[in-house]
């Protein structure tokens, strides 16, 4: 087991969209082609800054920016458009090594994913590349508040039966982060689609995926290392 502070690891919580899988390229192609057909023009940057926020929130962030109030409809129908076009467009793979990663510590830890993600597409996704590894999955429909709020988190760790000094999150975003320091807990940020300058609020960065089973075998060294 590895030791974190405080007590000893049972659980590793893993973000899904540019943790687990490369799909971030595709969420924000499909948001870039929903918002234009609104009359909105959005960066490919923005909607990576905007990862783990729900479609209801990422709509309201998009649209006030742009000097608009959205109205429940038009949420609706825009984050409708979106997953059309994501499931249309979207020819998500793992990232190199995750699949080979998770098969190592599932027999050890307990496993959950907090994505801001539909719960259609985390679950589509997580039976197609994961399959029964993940014991406790939180969605963006199964949350009031999603990333950066601590919801998202603080439910896993409700589910997984451990104290939160019992888990580690991995991460990939600024709003995820955030979520988890701000529930508290403990979190390795993975370089993916944003610079580390966007992820030091995290205890530790890793430059790529493949060093993350090396980051989990070593965290306290990596904390004094890394950041």
């Amino acid at each position: 087991m590895v030791i974190l502070d405080g007590g000893v690891m049972k659980a590793i919580i893993f973000d899904m969209d540019g943790v687990l899988v490369d799909s971030m390229p595709y969420h924000a192609e499909a948001w870039q082609q929903a918002f234009a057909e609104a009359g909105i023009s959005v960066k490919k940057k923005e909607i990576y800054e905007l990862e783990g926020s729900n479609h209801m929130q990422t709509v309201d962030i998009i649209f006030r920016r742009a000097g608009r109030v959205p109205t429940d409809k038009d949420a609706e129908e825009l984050s409708r458009r979106k997953i059309e076009i994501f499931n249309r467009i979207e020819k998500v793979m793992p990232f190199d090594g995750m699949r080979e990663l998770i098969a190592e510590l599932a027999p050890v830890y307990m496993l959950a994913v907090v994505s801001g993600s539909n719960r259609k597409t985390v679950h589509g996704l997580m039976n197609k590349f994961f399959l029964g590894a993940f014991s406790v999955i939180i969605t963006g429909d199964d949350v009031k508040k999603s990333k950066p709020d601590p919801e998202p988190y603080l439910m896993a760790v409700e589910k997984l039966g451990v104290s939160k000094e019992e888990c580690i999150v991995i991460e990939n975003a600024p709003l995820g982060i955030r979520s988890a320091k701000s529930a508290g807990l403990q979190c390795i940020a993975v370089v993916a689609y944003l610079g580390r300058e966007s992820l030091e609020e995290a205890d530790v960065i890793v430059e790529s995926h493949g060093e993350l089973g090396r980051a989990l075998q070593s965290f306290h060294q990596l904390r004094e290392t890394v950041i």
